[in-house]
């Protein structure tokens, strides 16, 4: 049996103005999500780019082709009604941030993490008021509450669209500090992709990568890159 796929219906996608947002239509049409709730967009920019990805599309759709589409769904239908949910979920991080575990060797591993991270963990004692605590090996360090209370309310002060796109800048990379770090303008992308993986690099450097985890670690910096392009296209000019 033949799998069934959705086809192009429309001729152009455009964009209009609704209530205080930016909506979507497909030949006067109004875009809505999986879940049949309109698309209300918060910023022109990040409407006009959701058009694009629909004025993209060939004969057959592909959901695959459309990361900005796909993450205003999500804001809309999962992070919207669950946003105290994610918001807790994304404050754990801060108790086990990947910044904070550092390796007891070898020294040029122990040496590369604290170039890396380092000015990080400053950045957030500094800038955030959320200074982190740093262990070696294993064992688990236990953070300030006060820091930690201090991250929730850095990430409670979003909106959906901006909690949907601090998501993936923090669980792809392992870290609370890198996603915030990114979205504040710290870092970019690149640079975050690139701390997150420092142990994975130096693991590449002494046995090699197969083709796989190469492949998944593209795939990771991408989603990263998309993740900080929705957080910005969906900011207010």
């Amino acid at each position: 049996m033949t799998e069934w796929k959705a086809r192009r219906f429309w001729k152009k996608a455009d964009i209009r103005p609704v209530g205080d947002g930016w909506e979507v239509v497909l030949d006067d049409k109004p875009v809505r999500t999986p879940g049949k709730l309109p698309l209300i967009l918060p910023t022109e920019a990040l409407a006009h780019a959701i058009a694009e990805e629909w004025d993209a599309q060939g004969d057959i759709i592909d959901p695959n082709a459309m990361p900005l589409t796909r993450a205003a769904n999500s804001a809309i239908e999962k992070v919207a009604p669950q946003f105290d949910e994610v918001a807790a979920m994304l404050g754990e991080y801060g108790a086990t941030d990947l910044l904070s575990y550092r390796a007891e060797g070898p020294d040029d591993l122990v040496r590369q993490q604290a170039q890396g991270w380092d000015p990080l963990i400053d950045w957030a004692a500094t800038e955030l008021k959320a200074p982190l605590r740093i262990t070696h090996g294993v064992v688990p360090v236990d953070q300030d509450p006060a820091t930690l209370a201090r991250l929730r309310d850095e990430i409670r002060a979003l909106d959906h669209f901006g909690l949907t796109a601090l998501h993936d800048l923090v669980t792809l990379p392992g870290s609370l500090v890198l996603g915030l770090a990114v979205i504040r303008g710290r870092l970019t992308p690149e640079q975050a992709f690139t701390l997150s993986r420092i142990d994975e690099d130096y693991q590449r450097s002494m046995w090699g990568e197969d083709d796989e985890a190469r492949e998944a670690a593209e795939n990771r910096r991408a989603a990263i890159a998309q993740a900080e392009r929705f957080w910005t296209l969906s900011r207010p000019v």
